[in-house]
């Protein structure tokens, strides 16, 4: 097999142009001097317009969510996707992206028959994101299992509930329904994806925010996780060398990878490969750690909202993963309002004091 490079990315991408599929020139990215600015965003459904009122009272107006194409053909794709961003901007909110897979997709993080179908449902996704002006997919390649946590009821400060992720406990439950499955495997998965997506990706100018594995740890129960160093998410983005190939920047998982995350943020940002921060915290490392509350963990939080910043950063970041606070479902699991109230007061006040632009 040719040594994954630009030169060979090129000519695989000027004989799919020669057939008319795509424009074989590689566009430059041109970042605006100074600053970057931050779209504080919130994870929003249209089935929980609950949370509406209370982002637009916090000053959040840009949502991520999730893609409507699970259940209807692609020749329908591209009106829901104009439907989704017209019904958000009706409730006063941007889309800066969509968050999880656009369409059903295991069978190409697992390499099954069925991959290819599932390649030409996401390549007519971007398409349809594109056209409704939706340019950001946050996805990952996390086969079988996707997050995982072993425990959601760790006490966190003032009995606030939080989760936790124990390597010990996770190798009790034993391999899942798919067995083992190799790191080689899952980087030839990927690799077949990066090939067939990326070109349609950077046609349309959908920008693919690849998040690290959570738990960054590799295998869990029998299943290899890749994207679990910032050297391996260096090797995707060498795969297909693309302004459109790069990263959700997770920074717990990339703590809990052992990086230095201040550095690795300045050097991923100012490279223009961060497409979507997830700003949050945990204590530990990666075999046994649990979430926290942004301003109650180890990382200085102050400092990468600058990096961010500073570095060039343009785009969403949405607090994540925040505890579950006393009256809440305690099935919110991390997704509870309260926390991410908190978060946001927390965010705001921070830039406000460093003059870190936002909106």
């Amino acid at each position: 097999m040719e040594p994954y490079s630009r030169r060979s990315w090129l000519r695989k991408n000027l004989a799919l142009a020669v057939i008319g599929t795509i424009n074989p020139v590689i566009p430059k990215i041109n970042y605006p001097p100074g600053q970057g600015k931050l779209q504080l965003s919130m994870h929003l459904s249209l089935q929980n317009p609950e949370r509406f009122k209370i982002c637009r009272q916090l000053g959040v107006t840009h949502a991520i969510t999730g893609a409507p194409f699970g259940q209807i053909g692609r020749d329908q794709y591209e009106a829901a996707a104009k439907k989704l961003m017209d019904d958000f901007a009706e409730a006063g909110f941007t889309i800066a992206g969509i968050e999880g897979h656009p369409v059903p997709f295991e069978n190409i993080k697992l390499g099954l028959d069925g991959r290819d179908e599932e390649i030409r449902n996401t390549n007519a996704a971007i398409e349809a994101l594109s056209k409704a002006g939706i340019n950001m997919i946050c996805y990952n390649f996390m086969a079988g299992l996707g997050w995982y946590r072993t425990k959601f009821d760790i006490p966190e400060r003032g009995g606030a509930l939080t989760s936790e992720f124990s390597m010990e406990d996770a190798n009790k439950q034993g391999l899942t329904q798919w067995g083992e499955i190799s790191e080689e495997q899952m980087w030839e998965n990927l690799t077949y994806f990066l090939e067939r997506v990326i070109p349609v990706a950077e046609k349309f100018n959908v920008r693919m925010a690849a998040h690290p594995d959570d738990p960054p740890i590799s295998p869990l129960r029998g299943i290899g996780r890749i994207l679990t160093s910032a050297d391996n998410f260096r090797r995707l983005m060498s795969i297909a060398p693309s302004p459109v190939n790069g990263i959700t920047f997770c920074q717990a998982n990339f703590r809990a990878m052992g990086e230095d995350i201040y550095e690795l943020a300045r050097e991923f940002c100012e490279q223009g490969k961060v497409f979507f921060v997830h700003f949050r915290d945990i204590e530990g490392t990666a075999d046994r750690f649990h979430e926290t509350f942004h301003d109650n963990g180890p990382t200085d939080m102050p400092r990468m909202l600058e990096i961010y910043s500073r570095a060039g950063f343009n785009g969403p970041i949405r607090p994540d993963h925040a505890p579950t606070l006393s009256g809440e479902d305690e099935q919110s699991r991390g997704y509870g309002m309260q926390g991410k109230v908190f978060a946001f007061g927390y965010m705001i006040g921070i830039m406000d004091a460093l003059n870190i632009p936002y909106e």
